[in-house]
């Protein structure tokens, strides 16, 4: 990380006082990892679309910021599969959001830039608040939902992600969590546990968020005690907290993993059934085609081998690769429940196994602020356990990014911002104590001792 070279930064460091922070001019620019315009194209006609190529680390502009929104000074980031996206220009560009988004004038203009600050994830605390911002105030430690509503649709009242609007944070808006410092909207704001590293808080909100909404919302798939739930990718950012929130509601997870290795992690998760799909032969890049049925017997066949029935939901955010099996291993009157297609957007499957076993399929996007929230007070509870990995600095943010385009990482791979080293934030050392750090860090090679807590980390 870059020494500060400004004065608010040097404050929110050194855990300064919020009237101190205050006073402390903002700068006017900031150290951000980001794409550019006038890279759009360069993979074209490529075979790997390298992001280390497309995401750079400088200073670009400080916003404006709008009445209702905060500054926030971010310690942590993490890496999620939208980074990918934006920085591989695929499948569409995001700066034709950005274009789409400012055509509605006002503050919105700000997002059309030559560049954008990628990212949604991030744990920081507020230097600044709009005037119309209410429940939080400067010094405030937050972490950062991805979703970004319209608060004046009424759709919104119901469930923010109906809203045609709605929009992912750092995805399809500038000024992400991939950076020191990011705009975000005071109603994307939840307050960060005091037992989590800043680390750890940033890996939580996009993907468990997510995760909590496609299993344990009423807008999900609603999961009960005795659930069998199949959950593809288990040892990745949304698989890992599926675990443990399928545990957690009296369900039975059952995790498909591609390795021995993997395998072994998901026991830390507390996973009941593991299976390594390599061992029944069923491959990375299944798709669907004539052997998808056999290849779903053959998962079926091993999961009634250990629990002696089909799965009533199946937790599928793979896509294309997968989707077919999805539908056919669901039980008769399942339910598949989807949020992504990280191997392609195309989905086919023999409807028989669809239609005539009255089967559901449920989509699923991001999370609304109130799901966002409960699933934040699970690890206040200390009731879920953030999946990190391995973190890596803002400055190393590509190789971070090619672990996950490259599916090499388990968990979530963090990204240190502001924060000078791993372990900082905690401001509850009881809680953590009480936890352990074997509770906390499920996924880490090695455990992580937070150091005595300080008044930022």
């Amino acid at each position: 990380m870059d020494s500060p070279t400004d004065s608010l930064t040097e404050a929110v460091l050194r855990g300064a006082p919020a009237d101190e922070l205050e006073r402390a001019p903002v700068p006017a620019d900031f150290v951000a990892a980001h794409i550019r315009q006038e890279d759009v194209g360069i993979f074209d006609g490529e075979a790997d679309s390298d992001v280390r190529r497309s995401l750079r680390v400088g200073r670009v502009p400080m916003p404006e910021l709008a009445p209702d929104e905060v500054l926030v000074a971010v310690m942590a980031s993490s890496i999620n599969y939208n980074t990918v996206w934006s920085a591989t220009f695929k499948p569409v560009s995001t700066f034709g959001a950005l274009k789409r988004f400012a055509r509605g004038g006002g503050y919105a203009a700000r997002h059309d830039l030559p560049h954008q600050v990628v990212g949604s994830d991030a744990a920081g605390v507020i230097v600044r608040t709009g005037a119309g911002v209410r429940r939080w105030k400067v010094g405030d430690h937050v972490a950062v939902n991805a979703a970004v509503v319209d608060d004046q649709d009424p759709v919104t009242q119901h469930d923010g992600m109906l809203g045609a609007d709605q929009k992912a944070w750092g995805y399809e808006t500038n000024f992400g969590g991939l950076a020191h410092y990011t705009v975000v909207r005071a109603s994307q704001l939840l307050p960060k546990p005091g037992h989590l590293t800043w680390e750890e808080a940033a890996c939580v909100p996009l993907c468990g968020g997510t995760a909590y909404r496609m299993l344990v919302s009423d807008r999900g798939a609603r999961i009960k005690q005795g659930d069998i739930v199949l959950i593809w990718g288990a040892t990745g950012g949304l698989g890992a907290f599926a675990v443990q929130l399928v545990k957690n509601g009296g369900g039975i997870p059952v995790g498909v993993v591609n390795s021995e290795a993997k395998a072994k992690l998901l026991a830390r998760l507390g996973c009941d059934v593991v299976i390594n799909r390599e061992e029944i032969g069923i491959g990375g890049d299944v798709a669907a085609g004539a052997d998808t049925v056999e290849l779903a017997k053959r998962l079926g066949r091993a999961i009634r081998a250990e629990l002696g029935e089909d799965p009533h939901v199946v937790f599928d955010h793979v896509g294309r690769a997968t989707f077919g099996i999805s539908v056919i291993v669901a039980r008769r009157g399942g339910t598949v429940v989807t949020c992504g297609s990280s191997t392609g957007y195309e989905h086919s499957f023999d409807n028989r196994y669809f239609w005539m076993n009255l089967k559901r399929i449920v989509g699923s996007h991001g999370m609304n602020l109130n799901e966002a929230a409960e699933m934040m007070r699970l690890l206040d509870l200390g009731a879920v356990a953030p999946v990190l990995s391995e973190v890596f600095p803002l400055a190393e943010v590509g190789e971070a990014a090619r672990l996950v385009q490259q599916n090499r990482h388990t968990g979530k791979v963090g990204v240190l911002a502001l924060a000078p080293s791993p372990g900082l934030g905690v401001t509850d050392p009881q809680r953590r104590a009480a936890l352990g750090e074997e509770w906390l860090n499920p996924l880490r090679s090695t455990s992580v001792t937070a150091p005595a807590p300080e008044p930022v980390g």
